[in-house]
């Protein structure tokens, strides 16, 4: 299994958020697709947003939360991360980034664990040549922090993310 793949199926376990048994593979309902197509559209709007800024670090700490968000419907699934082909390339063109970006989220449309993946596997791309950053030092680091800051006294999710500037490369 996908070590990152795992961290998310902990998370939900921590929350008790509903998850198909590892290797089950089911069929998301209409609501959860769009539950989660409309939270990888918002994790993509903070990405895009920080592209806008020039906000390297808002950059990663969004691919990031994007990528947990693809994993989360992968999980509710029960299946794995299926490693796909990334086309993108470093043009020097943040339009470049907007529409791969635009294209995989939409394409999660149909609840299909493929086009979930491609989305992380873009995430993990866009880390490692867009911004040059650890991305699996940076996701443990919002697993961890995401793990230890699950519940305020209200009950709710902080949406609060750790400082992920030391895991830039120079």
């Amino acid at each position: 299994m996908n070590i990152n793949l795992k961290l998310v199926r902990q998370f939900h376990d921590a929350l008790l958020l509903p998850q198909a048994e590892y290797g089950e593979n089911v069929r998301l309902s209409d609501m959860d697709i769009v539950m989660h197509q409309a939270l990888l559209m918002e994790e993509g709007s903070e990405v895009l947003k920080a592209v806008k800024a020039g906000d390297m670090v808002q950059i990663l700490v969004g691919l990031i939360n994007l990528a947990y968000c693809s994993l989360g419907a992968i999980a509710m699934r029960g299946g794995e991360v299926v490693d796909s082909p990334v086309t993108w390339r470093h043009d020097g063109s943040v339009m470049s980034v907007m529409r791969a970006l635009s294209e995989k989220i939409n394409q999660c449309t149909s609840g299909s664990g493929d086009n979930y993946s491609e989305v992380y596997c873009l995430c993990v791309h866009l880390t490692r040549s867009f911004i040059n950053a650890d991305f699996d030092k940076a996701f443990q680091m919002v697993h961890d922090f995401k793990m230890a800051h699950l519940l305020e006294s209200t009950g709710g999710i902080r949406k609060l993310n750790p400082d992920l500037s030391e895991c830039l490369y120079e």
